[in-house]
C-alpha cells in the first residue's frame, strides 16, 4: 500500500541541488513521485514501503551529498537550528580569515617588510587554505559527491571557483618569479578573492536562511497548537475523582480517557465524555478558532466531537480519544499545507528546467570566457582571463531562478492557511486569480440550516425560520462581485426559497429544483463561454461540480467528499476569505513574475560585466570574483525578501 510522507532535507543550496535530490528520488524503484521544495528544504515522497523504507532512501540521497533526516525521536527544529548555528559559527570564522586575508595581500600589515611579499603570499596562502577547510569544506565535499554521480550544482561553481583561484595563486607565490617575470608579465595571487568568494556565499546563505523562518513560521505555529504531553485518566471510566497520569502525546491510544483544564490545548480528537465550567454544570468552553477562524469559544458538551489543537477557555472536560497521531484533525492540516507548499505551480516547470541545465552552461561560458581572452591578448592576458572565467563562475545564479516560485507559492499557502483558508497544491494558487464565475450551493454554504424544526411543516414556514444567512454573506458576495466575478446561486431547494436567499445575499443569477448533474452542466457550460469557474459547496451533490471546477472550494464543516475532491478548503463560515484568497493569488502570481523577471535580467546582466565584455570597448569596468559572489547571494535573498511581502495582510 502506498504510503506519501514529507520528510525534511539537509545540505540543499540551490535549485540545481533540489533537481538532484528530486530526480535522485524519482529513479529509486518503489517510489511513485517525489516532489522537493527548495525554500521548505523538504522532499514529498509517495513510496511503497513493502519496496523500499526510509532509510533504503536516506542512504541513496547521502550517496549525493544531501540528507534526509527520517529519525522520529529526533526535532527538526532542534536540527534547523543547531544547522544554522553552524552555519552562523562558520560565517563569522570566515569574516575572520576574509579580514586578515585582505590584510596581508593589500599589505594593510607587513611581514618580512614590502620589499619581501612572497612571504606575505605564503602567510596569505595559509590563510586561506585554513579558511578553505574549516568555512568552505562543504561546497568541496558536495561538489566531489555530485561530480561522482554526473550531477552539478552551485556547490559545484563554488568550489571549482575558489580552488582555481586558490591553486593559481599558490603557483604564483612559489613561481611567479620564476615563469611570469623572464617574459616581462606582471603577476598576482588572488588569495583574498578565493576566501571573499566563500565568505560572501555562506553570508548569503545565512541571510537567506534567517529570511527563511518567516515562510514556515505558519508550520510551526500549527504544530506549537499540539501539546507535547496529556493527562490521562488512569481508570477509563467516568469518574471525577480518578487518578492521573502525565504521558507523552505519542503514547496515547485510541479509546484513553483524558481529562484537558482551562487554557490548556486538547492533545488528540475525541468525543467529549464529561464537562463542567462555572457558568454551566453540564459543559466548557472551548476556542476552536485555529480550526474554524471564528473568535467565539464554542460550548462542549458530552457526545460532542473535539479536535486537536484546540484550547479550553472556561472549567474542565474529559474526552475519549477517537483519532491520534497523524490521524488527528491538526496533524492532517499541516501534512495538507506541507504537500501543498512542497507542490509545483505550472510557471515553475520551465524555471525548473532552465536551472537544471544552467551550471553546466555557466562552466560552458566560463571556459569560453577563459579562451577568448587568451585569444584575444595572449598568454599576457592569462590573469585576465582567468579572473573573467572565475567571476562568470561565481556571478551566474540558478539560486534565484530556482527560488523565484517555490518561495512565493510557500510564502502565499502559509499566509492562505492563517487566514484559514486550505489551498491544497500550487496550481490551485495560481489558479485562482483567473476566476471570473463562481457557481455556489445554498444550503450549508451559502445559508445555515436551523436545528429542531418540525420538517413537516416546513414548507409553510418563513423562509428565515427553515434556515439563516451566514455572517457577512452580503459584504462577501459584493467584494467578489466588484472585482468582475459573477456569481450564480444553485439550489436544489424550491423557487421562493431561492429566490429570497439570491436577494438577500445580493445574487443577481440563481436556478432551484436542481440535481448534481446540473450544478455540472452550468460549470461545463460557463467553461466553454471561456470563463475560468470555482465551485463553492459544501456537500456530497456538490462533489460532481466541485471536481469539473477549474478551482474547487469546500466548507470546513460540509462533507468529507466534498472536502477531499476541493482543491481549496475553508475553515468556518466566513465567506469574506473568498475574495482575500482571490486578492492573495493574484499578489502571488504578480511576486512569481517580479522573482523570475529580475533573476533572469540578473543574470542576463552580471554575466558578461564578470566576463569583462565592457574591456574590449575600452572601458575599465568589470566584477571582480570577491564582488560576483556578494552580488550572487544578493540576488538569492532578494527573491526571498519579495517573496515575504506576500504575509503582509491587504
Amino acid at each position: 500500500m502506498m504510503q506519501k510522507k514529507t520528510i525534511p532535507v539537509m545540505g540543499m543550496a540551490c535549485s540545481a541541488c533540489s533537481a538532484n535530490v528530486e530526480r535522485k528520488l524519482n529513479s529509486l524503484a518503489g517510489i511513485k513521485g517525489a516532489v522537493v521544495n527548495l525554500p521548505g528544504r523538504t522532499a514529498t515522497v509517495e513510496f511503497d514501503p513493502e519496496v523500499i523504507s526510509l532509510e533504503q532512501m536516506k542512504a541513496e540521497i547521502k550517496n549525493i551529498g544531501y540528507d534526509l533526516m527520517i529519525e522520529e525521536n529526533r526535532s527538526v527544529e532542534e536540527l534547523e537550528r543547531q544547522s544554522y548555528r553552524q552555519l552562523k559559527r562558520k560565517t563569522i570564522l570566515s569574516w575572520f580569515f576574509a579580514i586578515l586575508v585582505m590584510a596581508v595581500s593589500m599589505r594593510w600589515v607587513s611581514f618580512g617588510g614590502r620589499e619581501n611579499p612572497s612571504f606575505a603570499n605564503q602567510i596569505a596562502l595559509i590563510l586561506a587554505l585554513a579558511n578553505i577547510i574549516f568555512c568552505g569544506r562543504k561546497f568541496y565535499i558536495s561538489a566531489f559527491k555530485q561530480l561522482q554521480h554526473g550531477t552539478v550544482s552551485m556547490d559545484t561553481l563554488v568550489a571549482l571557483s575558489t580552488a582555481v583561484a586558490f591553486l593559481f595563486s599558490s603557483f604564483n607565490t612559489f613561481w611567479g618569479d620564476k615563469v611570469w617575470t623572464p617574459q616581462g608579465i606582471a603577476w598576482y595571487t588572488y588569495f583574498d578573492a578565493a576566501v571573499m568568494i566563500i565568505t560572501f556565499v555562506l553570508t548569503g546563505h545565512l541571510i537567506e536562511e534567517r529570511a527563511r523562518k518567516g515562510m514556515v513560521g505558519n508550520i510551526r505555529a500549527l504544530m506549537g497548537l499540539q501539546p507535547k504531553t496529556a493527562r490521562v485518566v488512569a481508570e477509563k471510566g467516568a469518574n471525577v475523582e480518578s487518578s492521573f497520569s502525565e504521558i507523552p502525546i505519542a503514547a496515547i491510544g485510541v479509546g484513553d480517557i483524558i481529562e484537558v483544564h482551562a487554557g490548556e490545548k486538547v492533545p488528540v480528537d475525541g468525543m467529549v465524555t464529561w464537562a463542567e465550567s462555572f457558568m454551566t454544570t453540564d459543559g466548557a468552553y472551548v476556542d476552536e478558532a485555529m480550526m474554524t477562524g471564528e473568535p467565539t469559544p464554542v460550548l462542549k458538551r458530552s457526545g460532542m466531537e473535539i479536535l486537536s489543537g484546540t484550547m479550553l477557555v472556561q472549567g474542565k472536560l474529559r474526552f475519549r480519544a477517537r483519532q491520534v497521531g497523524e490521524q488527528t484533525a491538526l496533524a492532517s492540516m499541516i501534512r495538507l499545507i506541507q504537500e501543498a507548499q512542497g507542490s509545483k505551480a505550472p510557471v515553475q516547470r520551465l524555471a525548473d528546467k532552465w536551472a537544471r541545465g544552467f551550471v553546466p552552461i555557466v562552466i560552458g561560458v566560463a571556459i569560453l570566457t577563459f579562451f577568448l581572452w587568451l585569444l584575444i591578448g595572449g598568454v599576457s592576458m592569462f590573469s585576465q582571463a582567468l579572473l573573467s572565467a572565475i567571476a562568470v563562475l561565481v556571478i551566474a545564479c540558478p539560486c534565484a531562478m530556482g527560488l523565484a516560485t517555490p518561495t512565493a507559492v510557500m510564502v502565499a499557502i502559509g499566509s492562505a492557511a492563517r487566514k484559514n483558508v486550505l489551498v491544497k497544491n500550487a496550481a490551485a494558487m495560481e489558479v485562482l486569480r483567473k476566476v471570473n464565475a463562481i457557481v455556489i450551493d445554498k444550503t450549508g454554504t451559502l445559508t445555515i440550516p436551523n436545528q429542531q424544526i418540525d420538517f413537516t411543516k416546513a414548507d409553510d414556514m418563513p423562509f428565515n425560520e427553515r434556515e439563516t444567512l451566514k455572517p457577512h454573506v452580503q459584504e462577501a458576495m459584493r467584494e467578489l462581485q466588484e472585482r468582475g466575478i459573477e456569481i450564480y446561486l444553485m439550489s436544489g431547494d424550491r423557487e421562493e426559497a431561492v429566490r429570497f436567499w439570491a436577494s438577500e445575499a445580493g445574487i443577481n443569477h440563481y436556478q432551484s429544483a436542481v440535481k448534481p448533474q446540473d450544478k455540472e452542466n452550468l460549470v461545463v457550460s460557463l467553461q466553454k463561454e471561456g470563463k475560468t469557474v470555482a465551485m463553492i459547496g459544501d456537500g456530497i451533490n456538490d462533489s460532481q461540480a466541485l471536481a469539473i471546477a477549474d478551482v474547487s472550494i469546500a466548507m470546513g464543516k460540509g462533507t468529507d467528499v466534498a472536502m477531499d475532491v476541493a482543491q481549496v478548503t475553508l475553515m468556518g463560515d466566513d465567506l469574506r476569505r473568498i475574495p482575500k484568497a482571490i486578492d492573495l493569488s493574484r499578489r502571488t502570481v504578480k511576486t512569481i513574475q517580479q522573482n523570475l523577471f529580475w533573476a533572469f535580467i540578473y543574470n542576463l546582466v552580471c554575466i558578461p560585466l564578470a566576463a569583462g565584455f565592457p574591456r574590449l570597448f575600452g572601458m575599465n569596468f568589470q566584477i571582480t570574483p570577491e564582488w560576483a559572489a556578494a552580488l550572487m547571494a544578493f540576488s538569492s535573498i532578494s527573491v526571498v525578501l519579495n517573496s515575504l511581502r506576500l504575509l503582509k495582510d491587504k
